[in-house]
């Protein structure tokens, strides 16, 4: 897409430009921009943190905020606590920080991730469920826990299995998407989708031939998504992979601008469309790949929550990539908040409350906001 055209005004055809039209006031709009960011990233922030307190309180026992920082301030700080105050203290420190932390965690990587496929593949319709990223990490998941495969691993078995299964399946839909060296977009759209189903039939294949009945349990917790098994362990690999994939496609946020763009105009403005693709792959499926496997296969958040960001702030990548890890944290945490506690003591799956969510508000940014997705 070339640059637009600037006219220059010549003599006779109108007055000059004002002062103010210039440098002076680029400089002044870009910092207006800049103070905006920065100001909606403090909000965000500071409602995750909220959220997350509100959150770790919230349960079968309810325990005041106040109460809630009272107990998280004596973890970390080292601080003391009455005897007849251990049961409450294990069950915000034990059980329910470390389930908040990974939700935020999963929603900060889900949303991100879905920012880096769009503009890859230039589709706002693709996310990593869409692409097939998720189910394959699925399966590898699912085929690890079943086997008793990777066994050396010990407990970071599950997520290397998980991380196998992702860096297949996006081997697979990028193989079968490329044809003469070149990479439709398009392609690798319908090529996730089919391959998505096709990973789905394998895990069924799985439950099928599964020596016990566990199998089934265990596909519908990789399929529909829940954080029951957080633990302080780990919360380690997922902060490092999450936290390191987010700052590496924050820094490769000029160059998901020029993606977007398509091929042509990203090479002749020095960027490598495939090259900078296969590196995105693997860093997709490396983020996706770990937050499957401590979560499940969780739909709707990298698809909805980057087109929300966008009508907010902006379609440069810079700013949604800035806002939309936080926003997709915060809209975790609550999201696993109403996934445990609405019908207590059971758990509604995640991936079945985001898409109640996700849907309607798909549909709404449709009617509103056409040109988002590929024109009225």
């Amino acid at each position: 897409m070339p640059p637009p055209t600037m006219s220059t005004p010549t003599a006779g055809t109108g007055p000059a430009a004002p002062p103010t039209a210039g440098p002076a006031a680029g400089a002044k709009e870009r910092i207006t921009t800049r103070r905006g960011l920065v100001t909606t990233c403090a909000v965000l922030l500071a409602v995750l943190v909220s959220s997350v307190v509100v959150a770790i309180g919230l349960g079968s026992a309810v325990i005041a905020p106040g109460e809630t920082a009272r107990y998280l301030w004596a973890a970390l700080s080292g601080g003391i606590i009455a005897v007849d105050e251990v049961t409450t203290y294990q069950i915000i420190w034990q059980i329910r920080t470390p389930r908040v932390l990974l939700a935020a965690l999963v929603g900060a990587g889900l949303s991100a991730v879905g920012v880096a496929i769009q503009a890859m593949v230039r589709n706002a319709l693709a996310d990593p469920f869409v692409l097939g990223v998720s189910s394959g990490a699925s399966v590898g998941a699912v085929g690890v826990t079943v086997t008793g495969g990777l066994a050396a691993l010990g407990i970071h078995a599950v997520s290397a299995g998980a991380f196998i299964g992702a860096l297949a399946a996006s081997l697979l839909v990028y193989a079968a998407s490329t044809r003469r060296g070149s990479l439709s977009p398009l392609r690798l759209v319908l090529t996730g989708v089919a391959m998505s189903l096709g990973f789905q039939a394998v895990m069924s294949v799985i439950v099928y031939f599964a020596p016990d009945s566990e199998a089934t349990g265990m596909v519908l917790y990789w399929t529909m998504g829940s954080f029951g098994a957080a633990s302080w362990g780990a919360l380690p690999v997922v902060s490092a992979v999450v936290l390191l994939g987010l700052a590496v496609l924050y820094r490769y946020g000029r160059a998901l601008d020029v993606l977007a763009l398509g091929d042509e105009t990203a090479a002749s403005l020095g960027i490598g469309p495939d090259r900078h693709r296969k590196g995105m792959l693997v860093l997709v499926s490396l983020v996706t790949g770990v937050m499957v496997a401590v979560s499940g296969a969780i739909a709707f958040v990298g698809l909805v929550v980057p087109h929300v960001v966008r009508m907010a702030v902006g379609a440069a990548h810079a700013r949604v990539l800035a806002v939309a890890p936080l926003a997709g944290a915060v809209f975790m945490v609550w999201v696993d908040l109403v996934s445990r506690t609405l019908v207590a003591p059971r758990e509604l799956p995640l991936g079945a409350i985001t898409a109640l969510v996700g849907v309607p508000v798909f549909i709404a940014l449709m009617r509103r906001k056409g040109y988002l997705f590929g024109g009225r």
